[in-house]
């Protein structure tokens, strides 16, 4: 299923994910500062999921029959705003009003403010058991609409997302996709040595979910895993696993040891942009 909205002519699934990442880095540009990385390392994840998988009306965000998408990880609203204006959900001007007073886009996501963002994201943990509700009552209006919940390494930490886990194997709830965004970093260090997440696909297994596991910035890779996660036929619900690069598309941010929030000098932005501009005709 795609979404339902009227595709830019020649806009393949490369260029998509090249425009939000370009949609990011002018963003962080605007406040000099921001959650980059993690914008660059999920632009792949976010332009299949919007531009390949996921139903909805961009001139009606609010559609009945939509799928949602849900940010558990609130400081990646940069990165879904991103999405969302290459979506045409949000006009591209806005971008220029990031983080500022009044503005629409806030460095946090809150969905009283932003039109297409669900729910209001902020301390981890809360965003999958809010998808195991919408889930729950979903099926109960006899929708066949998905909830996607895209979360982070780090939030498996939070012991609420394993109890929302556990609920949603045992609703059997075949309407909820979440995603892991894999990047092995967060505010306190490295993921994976805060609080060790490995075996990671044998623990969602236990859980009782189909698991996929892929390169979260292979395109093809993640086009399959979506199709899958749409298709399987299994009474459970599914989780892609995504390991993502951290500034992905930018070498100088890539190669950076923390990219958790990114201050750049003021020259590096236009250089961000030249970078990813050369990757893309490389």
């Amino acid at each position: 299923m795609t979404a339902t909205l009227t595709q830019a002519p020649g806009l393949t699934l490369v260029d998509r994910a090249h425009n939000i990442r370009r949609h990011a880095l002018r963003m962080g540009q605007v406040q000099g500062q921001g959650y980059v990385g993690q914008a660059l390392g999920a632009a792949d994840l976010l332009a299949v999921a919007y531009f390949h998988a996921m139903d909805y009306r961009p001139e009606d965000p609010e559609w009945e029959g939509r799928d949602r998408f849900y940010l558990s990880i609130g400081h990646y609203a940069i990165a879904l705003y991103a999405a969302l204006i290459e979506a045409q959900v949000i006009p591209l001007d806005e971008l220029e009003t990031y983080g500022s007073d009044d503005s629409r886009l806030p460095m946090s996501g809150m969905a009283a403010y932003t039109p297409g963002m669900e729910i209001t994201g902020g301390s981890l943990g809360h965003g999958l058991g809010i998808a195991v509700g919408a889930c729950l009552g979903l099926k109960r209006k006899g929708s066949d609409s998905f909830v996607y919940n895209l979360l982070s390494d780090g939030e498996l930490n939070e012991g609420s997302t394993w109890e929302a886990a556990m609920s949603a194997s045992h609703w059997k709830l075949d309407n909820l996709i979440a995603i892991i965004d894999v990047n092995n970093q967060q505010a306190d260090g490295y993921s994976s040595e805060v609080l060790a997440f490995e075996p990671i696909v044998d623990r969602w297994q236990a859980f009782g979910w189909f698991t996929q596991r892929v390169d979260g910035n292979d395109l093809n890779a993640l086009v399959a895993a979506f199709d899958g996660a749409r298709q399987h036929p299994g009474a459970q619900p599914r989780i892609i696993i995504c390991d993502t690069r951290m500034g992905k598309g930018v070498p100088f941010l890539e190669s950076r040891e923390k990219t958790h929030f990114i201050r750049v000098d003021e020259h590096e932005w236009d250089l961000a942009l030249n970078h990813l501009e050369e990757g893309k005709h490389a």
